[in-house]
């Protein structure tokens, strides 16, 4: 029997999605509060300490990618004692219903926000931009989202091609255009993978003053998994509410990127697209010197043995 006085411990594992909506609103009964909004979305709060940290989170991304299927907020918060409120949809939605605008109208009218010495907002792509969003309405708030969107609305990213049938949702009444409702936030930070060229572009609408921006190669799609491999999602968030996240810590948190197998593996796939046999030789020892891996071995004395050869014309004068 699990101790649901203490939900940041709690396994939610093998659960299917509405036994885990049951689960999690037990625990909001007892330690906060749990609100159904609409058919699509939940929130659920667990009050700890002084600092609040909100997140957006899918439910099948809480379920496939965190090992107690808890949301990532909770972990997130449990580390500093924080209170966390999570709002939950159940695939992606952008949060773009009339239930979580009320939501965020009543817990701004409620002064709820203000019951905390400080408040973050945090959540990646879909769930980032929500962050974004929705943190107009705790002004003063800290923002932290990885890989965002600044609007589906076709009339201003037409180019985005990747979501087209979410264009029927509104993007253009309240708590819509992501960078505008950030004006009114602490400081907001934004990362991004510049090699993808429509998350790029999205990140360049949120170029105004008070937003950092900071870059990570190679990440896109799945930019928070991998960060929280590294080790360096936590301190992104603690450093981000403490005022003291710049270039210097994130560049020292991005190296660790480094030791991600994951990583790796990624950017060996993108040099290989390059049709760069150096780099792609390099890249590929740095994976067996620091990893090993039959497969790379293998790759690596095919890369060697190539390079040894002399090229197809010499063969061809002979």
């Amino acid at each position: 029997m699990q101790d649901k006085t203490e939900p940041y411990n709690v396994s939610l594992t093998d659960l299917r999605p509405t036994q885990w909506v049951h689960e999690i609103k037990d625990l909001g009964d007892a330690c906060g509060f749990f609100e159904p909004l609409g058919k699509h979305h939940n929130a659920v709060f667990v009050e700890k300490g002084d600092t609040l940290l909100v997140t957006f989170e899918s439910l099948p991304a809480i379920q496939a990618l965190t090992e107690n299927a808890r949301p990532v907020g909770f972990d997130l918060a449990a580390a500093q004692g924080w209170s966390c409120l999570s709002v939950i949809s159940a695939r992606d939605t952008w949060f773009r219903e009339n239930e979580v605008y009320g939501f965020f109208d009543q817990m701004t009218d409620d002064g709820f926000f203000e019951d905390f010495d400080r408040v973050i907002f945090f959540g990646a792509g879909p769930c980032g931009y929500a962050a974004c969003a929705y943190s107009v309405a705790s002004p003063g708030a800290t923002v932290v989202a990885l890989e965002p969107q600044a609007t589906l609305d076709p009339r201003v990213t037409e180019w985005d091609d990747r979501f087209v049938e979410m264009r029927r949702l509104n993007f253009t009444d309240r708590y819509g255009f992501a960078p505008d409702m950030l004006e009114a936030a602490k400081h907001a930070y934004v990362v991004y993978d510049p090699h993808s060229p429509l998350d790029a572009m999205h990140a360049a609408l949120f170029a105004r003053n008070g937003i950092t921006r900071f870059r990570a190669r190679h990440f896109a799609g799945g930019m928070q998994s991998l960060f929280d491999q590294m080790g360096i999602l936590q301190p992104l968030i603690e450093s981000a509410a403490d005022g003291t996240l710049d270039d210097k810590l994130y560049a020292q948190l991005y190296r660790k990127r480094r030791g991600n197998v994951p990583y790796c593996k990624r950017l060996f796939g993108e040099v290989q697209k390059l049709d760069r046999p150096y780099a792609e030789e390099a890249v590929c020892a740095y994976i067996v010197e620091q990893f090993g891996g039959p497969r790379y071995r293998r790759k690596l004395k095919s890369l060697r043995e190539a390079r040894q050869q002399p090229p197809e014309d010499d063969l061809d004068n002979d």
